[in-house]
C-alpha cells in the first residue's frame, strides 16, 4: 500500500448501520474438513437467522471461487490468499452491519486468525465443525476424497496437506449422529445461550 492511500471516515458508519438494522455485527466463521457440513449448516443457520429477521449474508468457499477468488488454486500460498480476500470481504459486511456467516475449510489458523484481528473484539467467533476425517470421507459429496485418495487431486485437505484444527475456537461443534436440521439447531442454541445471534 503506497502511503498516498488514504481511509475515509464516514458519517454513515458501522454503529450506525448496526442500530438501524437493531443486531450487532459479526462474523461466525465455520472451518472444518471438507464434507463436515459447514455448506449445509451455514445454509441452515443463514435461514434461521432471516426468518427472524436478521440481516445476514453467506459466504460460502465454493461459491467464491466462482468469482472473486477464480483466479487462485489450491497451493498453501493460494489458499492464503483466498482467505486473505474473504477476511477483507467479511470486514466489509460487517462494517454494513451484517452477520456475515463463512463456509470455509480455512485450513491455516494463521489465517483464520487474520480475520479475527481486522474485526472489532467480538466480532469474530470460529465455529469448529468437528466432523471426523473418516465420516467425511464416507459422506464425500463431491467424490473429492475418492479422488485424492487415487492421486487425481493434490494438495486435498486432510489428505496429502495439513489441516490445523482450532485451538480454542468459540465453539467447538463436535460431531453427532444427527440429521443437518438438528445439527443447525445445536448450533444456533450455542450461538444464542452466548449472545452472538
Amino acid at each position: 500500500m503506497t502511503s498516498n492511500v488514504v481511509w475515509h471516515q464516514h458519517e454513515v458508519n458501522k454503529q450506525t448501520r448496526a442500530d438501524s438494522l437493531k443486531q450487532a455485527p459479526r462474523v461466525l466463521w465455520l472451518t472444518g474438513l471438507s464434507g463436515s457440513g459447514k455448506s449445509t449448516l451455514a445454509n441452515l443457520l443463514e435461514k434461521k437467522l432471516f426468518e427472524q429477521g436478521k440481516h445476514t449474508y453467506l459466504l460460502d468457499g465454493d461459491n467464491i471461487r466462482h468469482g472473486l477468488c477464480g483466479d487462485l488454486g489450491f497451493s498453501d500460498k493460494d489458499r492464503v490468499e483466498n482467505i486473505r480476500r474473504i477476511s477483507e470481504v467479511a470486514k466489509l459486511f460487517v462494517d454494513a452491519g451484517n452477520i456475515v456467516l463463512t463456509a470455509f475449510i480455512s485450513p491455516f489458523q494463521a489465517d483464520r486468525d487474520y480475520c479475527r484481528k481486522l474485526l472489532d473484539d467480538n466480532e469474530f467467533v470460529e465455529v469448529y465443525v468437528d466432523t471426523p476425517l473418516a465420516v467425511c470421507e464416507q459422506r464425500d459429496p463431491k467424490g473429492l476424497y475418492k479422488k485424492a485418495r487415487s492421486g487425481e487431486i493434490k494438495d486435498f485437505t486432510g489428505i496429502d496437506s495439513t489441516y490445523e484444527a482450532p485451538a480454542s475456537p468459540e465453539i467447538h461443534l463436535t460431531y453427532q449422529d444427527e440429521t443437518p436440521e438438528a445439527t443447525a439447531e445445536r448450533l444456533f442454541e450455542l450461538l444464542k445461550s452466548k449472545g452472538w445471534v
